[in-house]
């Protein structure tokens, strides 16, 4: 039997047990916000102790969380080193969740089997990967322990507030520097690139008054509306301007929550908008944020001008940046990470899966910023929109996750050989 055999044997003799270890994961509840992973992470470095693996607990200082508008943050990392020399392959995915939302037709934290599909929150992205990793590692070094180089499971807990007090942070403390790393991801693609975001907090300032003489206030909302529209013309703009990388579109811009206003029977005096930009690889940042702002002042202007508002009784705006995560662009050095995945991909999934770019973002690029090759790839389904992530009944193909974590196995094979 070849080694590669070897090890799609031992998955599928304890697949049975992967499946319950993501159950256990699944089960206890990661809502981002309000964001208090502490307990997730302890859980987990309980579940691997159990496989004889020791996680580094790396507890994020409370100031740093609080500030950050999250509650508690325990990132882990489990360090397996087989020998001098080889290389360090780091395996990254986030335990964060959003909150469930409504529309479930399954316990959102239930783990529910039906039909070879578990379902649940995070089953998809990305707590299936912490099972695809961590599995693919033990059938590893159960049948082919390599006698060179390491692995590293990094499981951290703030990919959906922008990953800066996740691997950003384990990086940026010099706590661990891996040579290539994976991160979490889907089954039949591997992503080399992905887009940009940038997320800004927008307050429209007005003056409050009582809904029988409107005249005496100044009307937020509808300076908002005056906002939105600007904004929202924008994305006809965005269809012009196209990416080169394969799977990646356009820019898009979208609101995503507004809030405002004291009681039904008053002027608006204050709302809040608050504002996700995708940016294509080509895009440069800062003259992104630079033209949404210039977008919003002019809007504001307009509005005032239309009203006949000046001075203290007029609309005023603040804006505040919330999140700036850069796109990624692919490095040289990904190219073992592509061929390999590639290979075993087509030998386990009996199709090459294509290298290509995701209008996502990911904490893939806090490593590659720092110059270290990545890739995203894990087990899920063809699209994001199949997953369900981010909405109602999340789920995955039991099926989909035996044969990811054989990509994987017989890729840190091949990689650590």
């Amino acid at each position: 039997m070849s080694q590669y055999a070897a090890l799609d044997a031992w998955i599928d003799q304890h697949f049975d047990e992967e499946v319950r270890f993501l159950q256990e994961l699944v089960r206890v509840p990661t809502d981002t916000p309000p964001g208090n992973n502490a307990p997730h992470a302890e859980r987990t470095a309980t579940l691997l102790q159990a496989f004889g693996y020791e996680a580094e607990k790396h507890a994020v200082p409370q100031a740093e969380v609080q500030a950050y508008g999250m509650e508690s943050i325990t990132n882990l990392i489990v360090r397996r080193p087989y020998g001098d020399g080889g290389r360090t392959v780091a395996l990254n995915a986030h335990g964060d969740v959003v909150p469930p939302g409504e529309g479930w037709t399954h316990d959102p934290y239930g783990a529910e089997i039906v039909d070879g599909t578990i379902y649940g929150r995070a089953t998809a992205v990305s707590k299936s990967d912490f099972a695809t990793f961590t599995f693919a590692l033990r059938a590893l070094e159960a049948v082919a322990r390599p006698t060179r180089g390491a692995v590293e499971l990094h499981f951290t807990y703030d990919e959906e507030f922008g990953g800066e007090l996740g691997p950003g942070w384990l990086l940026k403390n010099g706590l661990t520097r891996p040579d290539l790393m994976v991160a979490a991801g889907f089954s039949y693609e591997v992503v080399t690139a992905h887009n940009g975001c940038l997320q800004m907090e927008v307050t429209i300032h007005g003056k409050m008054a009582h809904a029988a003489v409107p005249d005496t206030g100044v009307d937020a909302l509808q300076g908002a509306v005056a906002v939105m529209n600007a904004l929202y013309a924008e994305n006809a703009k965005y269809k012009q301007v196209l990416s080169k990388m394969p799977g990646i579109k356009h820019p898009y811009l979208n609101i995503g929550r507004i809030e405002g206003g004291t009681n039904t029977n008053v002027i608006p005096g204050k709302v809040v908008l608050k504002l996700d930009r995708r940016m294509i690889p080509e895009e440069n940042p800062a003259e992104v944020e630079a033209s949404i702002r210039a977008v919003i002042a002019q809007a504001v202007a307009q509005f005032n001008t239309q009203r006949g508002y000046a001075g203290d009784d007029s609309v005023r705006v603040d804006i505040k940046r919330l999140l700036l995560a850069n796109a990624m662009t692919p490095l040289p050095g990904n190219a073992p990470l592509v061929e390999a995945i590639q290979k075993h991909g087509e030998a386990v999934f009996g199709a090459k899966p294509p290298a290509v770019g995701t209008p996502l973002y990911t904490d893939v690029r806090l490593y590659v910023e720092r110059g270290i090759p990545g890739v995203i790839y894990g087990a899920g389904p063809r699209t994001v929109l199949e997953s369900h992530a981010k909405r109602s009944d999340e789920r995955l193909l039991l099926e989909d996750l035996r044969r990811a974590t054989k990509v994987i196995a017989r890729t840190l094979h091949d990689l650590l050989a």
